[in-house]
């Protein structure tokens, strides 16, 4: 089997990776498309230690599961792979399981690969409506209405939105589609053109937003989001990355700022959001590189600016 493996210091394609082998409730996948985000690239930046097969953004079909009417079923799934036992799992916190595995992140193997062991229960049917370049962005769209589960009340809200790539752009369609005032500011020209065609104001960051969302990719967002925020507003933190932060909190307690980290979110209406075409993915798409070419895929992935680079698995 042909992987993408990241040993630490090189990442490299290997011709004769492990094959993966399905434990009890796993279901075996064939990956037919992975996306390159910015938490993979932190990966090779150091963060979370990781070593392996990263990769958590993806869309593929089902070759083997225990539910026997899986089979050749298309689905994208959950990357948190929880215990299932602890109070965190009884609580429905799954994502927060202290034990928990996180596929293509932590202890887990991802997708960047031929095919990848996934729990069943992770798993979700792709609607037929959604093609393969759409439903791959089923991962990063739950992670922008999460912020819909954390902060309900966006309507009528004044919103701005820190960063012009990937992420940033489906976090402002989704909070403008709840009914906020969302502006994205971004240091990107070709990514804010991309905005506005999206139906996005786009501008200079100006203070007093009700909410602030951080999805610049850098250290220095949260020092950003909480310049621009309001008395008692929120900051919602969407970025990851391998580099300490260092930052003076007092604003954010001079100012009684709610700061909210964010991951994770519901496939359920990002699936939704995609069938029924509420949300625009198909001009986020940079660049599609066969598996063979993974790592001139992370290169271009990792040139600033650039939108979202796709891994097609059986290429």
């Amino acid at each position: 089997m042909r992987a993408l493996r990241w040993d630490g210091s090189h990442l490299t394609v290997a011709r004769a990776a492990r094959e993966p082998t399905p434990g009890p409730g796993d279901a075996l996948v064939r990956v037919h498309l992975a996306g390159i985000c910015r938490t993979d690239l932190e990966i090779t930046r150091g963060y979370l230690g990781f070593r392996g097969t990263p990769g958590h953004e993806w869309v593929g079909h089902v070759e083997a599961a225990p539910d026997p009417t899986l089979a050749g079923a298309r689905v994208v799934g959950e990357i948190n792979l929880a215990c299932g036992a602890c109070p965190a799992c009884a609580a429905g916190l799954g994502r927060h399981c202290p034990a928990r595995r996180v596929l293509g992140i932590a202890g887990a193997d991802g997708a960047f690969a031929e095919r990848l062991v996934v729990p069943a229960a992770n798993l979700h049917r792709v609607p037929g409506a959604v093609p393969d370049r759409d439903a791959v962005f089923t991962e990063p769209l739950a992670a922008a209405f999460e912020i819909l589960e954390q902060c309900p009340q966006v309507a009528g809200t004044r919103a701005v939105v820190l960063g012009d790539g990937k992420l940033g752009l489906l976090v402002a369609q989704v909070l403008g589609a709840a009914g906020a005032g969302v502006t994205v500011c971004g240091r990107h020209a070709a990514n804010l053109v991309r905005a506005r065609a999206l139906g996005l104001a786009t501008g200079e960051p100006a203070g007093g937003a009700d909410l602030v969302v951080d999805a610049t990719g850098s250290p220095a967002g949260l020092a950003a989001a909480l310049a621009l925020v309001r008395p008692r507003g929120t900051v919602v933190l969407k970025t990851t990355v391998a580099a300490e932060h260092r930052i003076d909190l007092a604003p954010a307690v001079i100012n009684e700022v709610t700061v909210l980290g964010s991951r994770c979110g519901p496939f359920a209406p990002a699936l939704a959001a995609l069938a029924a075409g509420r949300v625009s993915v198909a001009p986020l798409v940079e660049a599609v590189y066969p598996l063979d070419e993974g790592v001139a895929a992370f290169a271009r992935a990792a040139t600033p600016g650039t939108l979202k680079v796709l891994i097609d698995a059986g290429a």
